[in-house]
């Protein structure tokens, strides 16, 4: 990339916190037009890159040229406005709009006030009494409408939900002027960005594409870093088995030699940390994990009593991966609340059942003891776990989960938020549950912890449930998806995150009431019209799929092995007579399977 072209450049830029070295001989630049997306640990360092970069951060060796007439805006995570203001002040403010209809003419303008909600919010609400989602919200649309020929954005995706993320994506491709975002939502991830860079040990890894590409181009470093390590530790062997020779031969070998294979040791990286836990040893589930059964449910608001749902049924059986979509204030939260009993219905019940043992992760992080370190945090809830037939220590556990021994003495309330998300999460793991209630589990989490969250997931023998604005982690974890959209009823949507916002951009008002008795089309999806079959006869029905499913799995083996005994006896006629009317039974069998199967299937489906 010419210099010449560069918007911003760094040249051998180095930048530390106390003893910590952040960037370390760092070069790069940022071209016009590039949209550049930052990954990397928590704590390694993309911040302080984006301090530097916009000059909020002098390096401490090193060089930053910039273009003499650039315009640089920023979104940093601290969502602070100027007190005093309104809406209207701070995105629409009279350096920018001398008039109204300046703004009013401009499409761009009324897409970002439509597509942050600020219209709902009014262009005249004072910004002091806001939550921290409509601060931050508010200063996004301050920066999306301005002239910028770079925009940095450090973690814009917080506090939207999917179809506010799905916006953000398409108006951040179409608009005009470099990006540089900080961002753990690996959708948008790959959406938006034509480069990505990952900040790990003090360097900064260049790589083209989005989150796909940065996967597979990482994976191969990995790759050819394993085949070079190998070939390193064959060495080590190659070269302790020569020093190891008989004490009268390992004193009289050359100092050279000795040297070098010291160097060899020293050089040893220590062990990956690893977060792939092998699936906790849940209790075993029965039928019924919950069953929603005509729920009302209301919340006092400041114009009133408003209901969340209304005449709600809905069942959850064992082994469901659901995620749960919808608008902000559609009563995600809620819904969860009511599964794990936190709060009761107005009318109606929640059904749990006994074997259920459930883990409810929340959005605040508060229910942590402050006062302990972070081992002692962890054996207050049990001091051994038991993983399948294996015990293991609480601290060799949180070492899995990113805290080396020296962070494990650590006082709880020091931690970072992404630490403190993770030591929330083995907290509740530790009670080895077999119900997992998760509510925004992706906050604060880099990509690295995610990646491993969702292994942890997949080996997980219970049943999951996920309300997530990440609709990466959404695709990744669950097997179905149901969606609130505030009208008091929950949907089933068969094609998932993707059509939601299909729908939601048709100007659906409503999905598919839930007024009956049944279920959905898929394990854990919402209940049908009262004509439709009974819960029982679903579950029945599902059960008796899944058989015949694993019978066709057996024909179709069976078929190949027929035809490739049939080319081994190509010459042996008698042979030949004999495995094709084999073939032909089990065709016809098939067949009949997979009429059985179709209705089965239908049935299931309610």
């Amino acid at each position: 990339m010419s210099a010449l072209l560069n918007l911003i450049a760094l040249e051998r830029l180095s930048k530390a916190h106390g003893t910590t070295v952040l960037l370390d001989d760092v070069s790069l630049g940022i071209a016009a037009g590039e949209r550049i997306g930052v990954v990397g640990r928590n704590g390694s360092g993309k911040s302080t890159l984006l301090g530097v970069l916009t000059g909020r951060e002098d390096p401490d060796s090193g060089r930053v040229t910039r273009r003499g007439d650039l315009a640089v805006g920023v979104l940093d995570q601290s969502g602070t406005l100027p007190p005093g203001t309104t809406v209207r002040d701070v995105v629409l403010p009279e350096s920018l709009f001398a008039a109204e209809h300046e703004w009013a003419a401009d499409p761009a303008v009324r897409s970002v006030l439509t597509g942050l909600e600020l219209d709902r919010l009014g262009l005249d609400a004072p910004v002091v009494p806001m939550s921290g989602g409509e601060r931050r919200r508010v200063a996004l649309a301050a920066q999306l409408i301005r002239p910028l020929d770079l925009l940095v954005l450090d973690e814009p995706t917080n506090h939207l939900d999917v179809e506010g993320v799905a916006w953000l994506a398409d108006y951040v491709k179409n608009r005009v002027g470099a990006l540089v975002v900080v961002t753990h939502d690996r959708w948008f991830l790959d959406e938006v960005c034509t480069t990505t860079w990952e900040v790990a040990d003090g360097k900064v890894f260049s790589y083209d594409g989005g989150y796909a590409a940065y996967t597979l181009a990482r994976a191969e470093r990995a790759r050819i870093a394993a085949v070079t390590e190998e070939r390193r530790l064959n060495l080590v062997r190659k070269e302790l088995a020569w020093l190891r020779r008989g004490p009268p031969a390992r004193t009289s070998k050359p100092r050279f030699r000795i040297e070098a294979a010291q160097a060899l040791i020293a050089d040893e990286p220590p062990a990956r940390d690893s977060m792939a836990l092998a699936g906790f040893a849940a209790r075993r589930l029965g039928k019924t994990v919950y069953d929603v059964e005509d729920v009302d449910y209301s919340v006092q608001t400041e114009e009133g009593e408003r209901t969340l749902f209304r005449d709600l049924t809905w069942h959850v059986g064992p082994g469901d991966r659901i995620g749960i979509v919808g608008v902000n204030g559609a009563g995600k939260t809620s819904l969860l609340r009511l599964l794990v009993g936190e709060v009761e219905p107005g009318r109606g019940r929640v059904v749990r059942g006994q074997t259920v043992a459930s883990a409810y992760l929340s959005q605040h992080v508060a229910e942590l003891p402050a006062r302990l370190r972070v081992l002692e945090a962890v054996q207050e809830i049990a001091r051994i776990a038991r993983i399948g037939s294996q015990e293991i220590s609480a601290s060799s556990l949180a070492e899995r989960f990113g805290f080396a021994a020296s962070r494990q003495w650590t006082p709880v309330g020091d931690l970072s938020g992404g630490e403190r998300r993770r030591l929330q999460l083995l907290r509740l793991l530790m009670g080895e549950p077999n119900v997992l209630v998760l509510d925004e589990p992706t906050n604060d989490l880099d990509i690295d912890t995610l990646t491993a969250l969702e292994d942890l997931l997949d080996s997980f023998p219970g049943t999951v449930l996920v309300v997530s604005h990440d609709r990466y982690f959404v695709d990744r974890v669950c097997d179905s998806v149901v969606a609130l959209l505030g009208d008091g009823s929950l949907a089933a949507l068969p094609g998932g995150v993707e059509e939601y916002l299909a729908r939601r951009a048709a100007g659906e008002a409503q999905l598919r009431p839930t007024d009956g008795a049944g279920v959905g089309p898929a394990p854990g999806s919402v209940a049908r019209a009262p004509s439709g079959p009974s819960a029982a006869e679903v579950r029945t029905a599902r059960k008796e799929a899944a058989r015949l499913e694993r019978r066709l799995e057996r024909l179709t083996a069976d078929e190949e092995k027929l035809h490739a005994d049939l080319a081994a006896a190509a010459t042996d006629y008698t042979r030949v007579a004999e495995l094709d009317a084999r073939l032909r039974e089990l065709l016809a069998e098939k067949e009949r399977v997979e009429t059985d199967w179709l209705t089965a299937a239908e049935l299931a489906e309610g």
